[in-house]
């Protein structure tokens, strides 16, 4: 019993070291090709936001916020996916509510 707690204590630390090792770790998304970009940590905050010129159009503002709000949940979702990544190691595919 001793043997079994020191190893979730273990996998424990390993959880959180990894989980602060996210923050520090960058995504990128874009759109439209890449004249819009985003940085995301992996803790999915937004770092970031690039706009080249080319992609203003001050006629057509909305294709300029689709184009933004793509890239931004493109970073997010990249963001996810190397969290589940890098926690997966650590709970084995399982989903624990609250970790990541």
């Amino acid at each position: 019993m001793q043997h079994m707690m020191r190893q979730v204590k273990k996998m424990q630390e390993q959880m959180l070291k990894a989980q602060e090792e996210l923050g520090n770790k960058t995504v990128e998304g874009s759109a439209g090709g890449g004249v819009v970009t985003v940085k995301a940590s992996g803790h999915k905050q937004i770092l970031s936001i690039n706009i080249k010129p080319e992609a203003v159009d001050p006629d057509d503002i909305e294709m300029l916020q689709d184009l933004v709000m793509t890239a931004v949940n493109d970073a997010l979702s990249k963001a996810e996916e190397m969290a589940n990544e890098d926690m997966g190691k650590y709970t084995g595919g399982m989903k624990i509510p609250g970790l990541f």
